[in-house]
């Protein structure tokens, strides 16, 4: 039976208010498990902005419909007023995903700055970000986070040196097909890294070479039995504007027998092999249909 591990990144605000509840109605409805990792902090997203001179950036904003998928008002946070606080105000919808018998973790504690200012903040600005973050989780869930999955696939030596200072069962921070534990700066580091396997739906929306209409055709041929299979949602995405997409590519899923499950599912057995995991380099490299850069293995 082919496994798929589903995992969702919970960005903003909107995304927990509506997205999150859209998620658990319809997991529900179809006997689904997941992962699901949430932002802690401010939602400033409207500071994204600064990325309109990142190569590749514009092209993926025309074709995806920010405005629509995010609203006005959360393109603003952080701009024209302070950004909310997620976990503070809706703490009790993530709380909510934990009694459906989900997976929580942590997605970050403010998604804008840990994805564009990751890689200039020094060791003890990192480590106090990821400790804001875990703090956060527990104040929330009353329980310590085993799992993180950073913002924008975003992962650096520091990063991962603070992770494993918590003692986390496994983290995704990265893009390949591999799972592994990562090599940065000639250390080996003990966080097991599970990395996203598939295109992210918003990394192929608007392309001519992928309609929506043949999109759940073109995963189901992207999953194959032998290998890792993971995909990332997006609260804001497959848990609104094109939730009944998700729908269909969910159940013609378990139509071909797979069996959904969350991460940590994939990650307690591959544990239970210790010795067949691999140690490979963390690197920063591009995946098609992604502004920037981000965390793969080499």
């Amino acid at each position: 039976m082919i496994e798929l591990g589903l995992k969702i990144d919970v960005d903003t605000e909107r995304g927990t208010q509506i997205g999150v509840p859209n998620l658990l109605k319809l997991f529900d409805e179809l006997g689904i498990k997941a992962t699901f990792l949430f932002a802690l902090g401010p939602d400033n997203t409207g500071r994204a902005i600064k990325r309109i001179f990142r190569p590749g950036f514009f092209q993926k904003v025309s074709r995806t419909s920010v405005i629509q998928i995010y609203g006005l008002k959360t393109l603003l946070n952080g701009i024209l007023w302070p950004g909310p606080n997620i976990a503070k105000k809706h703490a009790a919808i993530m709380r909510e995903v934990a009694r459906a018998g989900h997976e929580v973790g942590i997605h970050c504690y403010d998604h804008i700055y840990w994805q564009d200012k990751l890689h200039k903040l020094k060791e003890p600005v990192v480590r106090e970000e990821v400790n804001k973050a875990h703090d956060a989780f527990k104040e929330v869930f009353g329980f310590a986070a085993k799992t993180m999955g950073s913002a924008g696939w975003q992962a650096s030596k520091h990063s991962l040196a603070a992770y494993d200072g918590h003692d986390l069962v496994y983290a995704s921070d990265t893009r390949g097909q591999k799972a592994f534990y990562p090599k940065a700066d000639k250390r080996v580091f003990k966080t097991l890294q599970i990395p996203t396997t598939l295109p992210t739906l918003d990394e192929l929306l608007g392309r001519p070479e992928y309609p929506l209409i043949s999109m759940t055709e073109h995963y189901l041929n992207l999953i194959k039995p032998k290998q890792l299979n993971t995909f990332t949602l997006h609260a804001e995405l497959e848990g609104m504007a094109y939730l009944n997409w998700f729908k269909e590519f969910l159940v013609e899923c378990q139509k071909q027998d797979m069996k959904i499950v969350p991460i940590k599912n994939i990650a307690l057995k591959l544990l239970e092999k210790k010795s067949d995991i691999p140690t490979l380099p963390l690197i920063q490299g591009t995946v098609d249909g992604r502004s920037g850069t981000l965390a793969v293995h080499g």
